[in-house]
């Protein structure tokens, strides 16, 4: 899928997704309508477990680049230190930039305007997603599995990628449910992930520079 070659260019691709990926997450957390799938399901364990979230985010991360490993059947320390550096810069954005939105007037917006504002925000997820997945130099762990599994089981469809990799998150919502008889992080917005975040994903791969092509997947 291309040469690994990495340049200026692709670096300003990587910081510009970075930044979209996170602002996006920030607007649906300050919005406070639903976290994305991934999120929520990080919110009902740590409730569920009676400890801190960010602790639970690292343990998910972790799980997850052990279950790229074993899909890959390779262990590269290269590449797990660049997905821990990715989940370090992507948490400390959303961390500072869902603050910055806190101190808008966001809230007091009428509920339909808020509304389309998180779902907006899903759209810049999936924007930021595509744009450094198709660079592919450092990735979130949840992305760069969900980059593996679209292209080595469901032939680069997006779209079914990442409902197969939210089949386990949303099943372990559920168990949590179970067990708490309550549901966190989960509104409007988290549906809408569900549903279309892939579909998204896929229409930005076509439509959003279209001249940056998926690079180095060779796994």
């Amino acid at each position: 899928m291309g040469s690994h070659r990495f340049n200026g260019r692709l670096v300003f691709f990587f910081i510009l997704g970075l930044i979209l990926n996170a602002g996006g997450n920030a607007l649906t957390v300050a919005l406070n309508l639903g976290s994305p799938v991934w999120t929520a399901t990080c919110v009902n364990v740590a409730r569920a477990l009676h400890v801190s979230l960010g602790l639970i985010m690292v343990y998910w991360g972790a799980a997850l680049i052990i279950a790229t490993i074993l899909i890959t059947r390779k262990i590269q320390g290269w590449r797990t230190v660049k997905n821990v550096v990715f989940m370090v810069l992507f948490a400390a954005l959303v961390n500072w930039l869902s603050k910055w939105f806190e101190q808008t007037p966001l809230m007091t917006l009428p509920i339909i305007v808020r509304v389309l504002l998180d779902f907006g925000g899903i759209g810049l997820i999936a924007a930021g997603v595509s744009l450094y997945q198709r660079v592919n130099w450092m990735l979130h762990p949840c992305d760069d599995l969900m980059q593996i599994v679209r292209f080595r089981f469901f032939g680069g469809s997006a779209n079914r990628a990442m409902l197969a990799v939210y089949l386990p998150a949303v099943l372990i919502t559920v168990l949590c449910v179970w067990d708490t008889h309550h549901l966190w992080a989960v509104n409007i917005g988290t549906i809408f992930a569900l549903v279309f975040q892939g579909w998204l994903i896929g229409v930005a791969d076509r439509r959003l520079f279209r001249q940056l092509k998926h690079r180095g997947f060779d796994d």
